[in-house]
């Protein structure tokens, strides 16, 4: 991905990996925060809340309560989706 960066950017590889560091610097912080983060053409990101449930040791086979949890989420834009059909 850093290469890819570099190479359409026309800036050094050093540069595009601080760049894309700072990017998903900037959507994790958000994303912790609650925020919906938006690439207009992309997709959003976003926090979905995972309910607690049951589920089972699979090395052992006993029950076991699984907690409530935030999973980040990814909700493909519009011009993505028309790219890969």
């Amino acid at each position: 991905m850093i290469d890819a960066i570099a190479r359409h950017a026309d800036i050094s590889k050093a540069a595009a990996g601080r760049a894309l560091d700072a990017t998903v610097g900037a959507i994790k912080t958000s994303l912790r925060k609650g925020d919906m983060v938006t690439l207009v053409g992309f997709g959003s990101f976003y926090v979905g809340r995972r309910s607690p449930r049951s589920g089972r040791n699979p090395r052992t086979g006993a029950s076991i309560r699984i907690k409530a949890a935030k999973v980040p989420k990814f909700r493909a834009g519009k011009a993505l989706k028309d790219a890969l059909n």
